[in-house]
């Protein structure tokens, strides 16, 4: 996708070329929409602000509430009994899905423990073993060591990880190669890397693994509201993803899951009453029978109040179009690299995100040695944006709320806060935020 950026535009007066750029932009009525916190908000991969729209979602929630009671289960304006499956029908042409194959339910870690322990139980003459990367979030391998663990398998065994060759970004190819060396089941991946912006390929990792009998899954987290998704049209198995970064949900959102159409019918790894058959769920049955859809894999009550938001949220995600939202996306993330290598280069400033735009996700990872105190100086000088482990401040100009003004104010910042050591003094309590 052209991303729009004209790097001969960019000679001459920086802050003139962004002016001219948020003046043309056809997202720029959005920002009046948010309540952006700080002075510039580059921070919406870990947690995007309210807007007005969902704000407004979660305020009919609560008067429902008020004056409802329990009669909202059946007549608020979006009955809360279908509630998760309703917001997948929302969420559902942003992942590129049947309505059926989409839920809102339970949180990402909840739902990549379900999903990966379902496939697990189903995965027929498929061997156990599970195919990550070294550079996933965390807490999917938490859930995935887990999740074998409890089936009798040794995740030192079982769990195979597909090492980084430059520490930043993963190799396709070598998740190709890993594929035919090792004996997988499950390939479980990130989208989008959430450390350095890399974009992986979900089409061609399908592929692959469906030649191999293997299944696929992935995790959207950093990539869903940013970046358009096929996942039906590319025969992904599963997905999961959470809504409180570039879908502006709110803190603790409640989180989405995606079953392809062929898997519908397994029985979830974890049941719970909610994904019970609705038509037959308040008979109260002894054996659990599973939704026909991906409201299957819900757990528990859904949490209405954490749901509510994303209702409003997704009104403006539809309102300005995903296709537009990636756009200005790829323009505000090279225009970013643009300047960090004609400002910041000198100031031992790099660019640790790939540069072809086709495998960048939203934001944009600039590698400093003392990224932490800088990360803080920044912070303290109301610029938000977040520091990764061991050298990157992690900048996510979200394009709902983000100009490129604020794109130059921040390299502006940033090449102050170097050139004068202010960063030198700084504390760190070594917390990440």
């Amino acid at each position: 996708m052209d991303s729009g950026f004209d790097q001969d535009r960019t000679h001459g007066d920086g802050v003139a070329y962004a002016r001219e750029r948020d003046a043309e932009d056809p997202l720029s009525s959005f920002r009046d929409r948010f309540d952006v916190p700080g002075e510039i908000y580059l921070d919406g991969n870990s947690l995007g602000p309210i807007s007005d729209a969902a704000e407004r979602s979660l305020e009919r929630a609560v008067e429902e509430w008020r004056n409802m009671g329990i009669g909202g289960w059946t007549e608020a304006e979006r009955p809360w009994f279908w509630y998760g499956e309703s917001l997948g029908d929302d969420l559902a042409p942003l992942v590129g899905a049947n309505e059926a194959e989409v839920v809102v339910a339970n949180s990402t870690t909840v739902n990549i423990h379900t999903l990966v322990g379902t496939f697990l139980d189903a995965r027929g003459d498929r061997p156990p073993g599970i195919l990550v990367d070294e550079l996933d979030f965390p807490t999917d391998h938490y859930a995935i060591r887990a999740q074998l663990r409890q089936r009798g398998y040794d995740p030192d065994e079982h769990l195979h990880v597909v090492e980084s060759r430059d520490g930043r970004t993963i190799a396709e190819a070598d998740v190709v190669a890993a594929l035919d060396e090792r004996e997988v089941g499950i390939v479980f991946l990130p989208s989008v890397l959430y450390r350095s912006g890399q974009r992986l390929d979900i089409e061609r990792i399908t592929a692959a693994a469906h030649d191999r009998n293997v299944l696929a899954g992935f995790d959207l987290a950093h990539s869903v509201g940013v970046v358009p998704h096929e996942l039906s049209a590319h025969g992904v198995d599963f997905a999961v993803w959470c809504s409180y970064k570039y879908l502006n949900a709110g803190p603790g959102a409640i989180a989405g899951l995606y079953v392809n159409e062929r898997h519908l019918g397994t029985t979830p790894a974890l049941a719970g009453w909610w994904g019970h058959e609705k038509e037959t769920q308040f008979e109260m049955r002894e054996r659990f029978v599973p939704a026909e859809s991906a409201g299957a894999w819900q757990i528990g009550t859904i949490p209405v109040l954490s749901a509510a938001p994303l209702a409003g949220a997704l009104e403006l995600v539809d309102e300005a179009g995903i296709g537009a939202i990636r756009a200005k996306s790829l323009a505000l993330t090279d225009y970013l690299v643009h300047l960090v290598d004609e400002k910041l280069g000198a100031l031992n400033c790099s660019v640790g995100t790939p540069r072809e735009p086709a495998e960048r996700g939203g934001h944009v990872a600039i590698e400093h040695p003392d990224a932490e105190r800088v990360s803080q100086a920044l912070r303290d000088r109301g610029i938000v944006v977040d520091f990764r482990p061991p050298n990157v401040i992690r900048v996510s100009p979200a394009p709902l709320y983000t100009r490129f003004v604020d794109v130059w104010e921040f390299t502006e910042r940033l090449r102050a806060v170097l050139e004068d050591g202010a960063y030198e003094t700084v504390d760190t309590d070594g917390t990440v935020s």
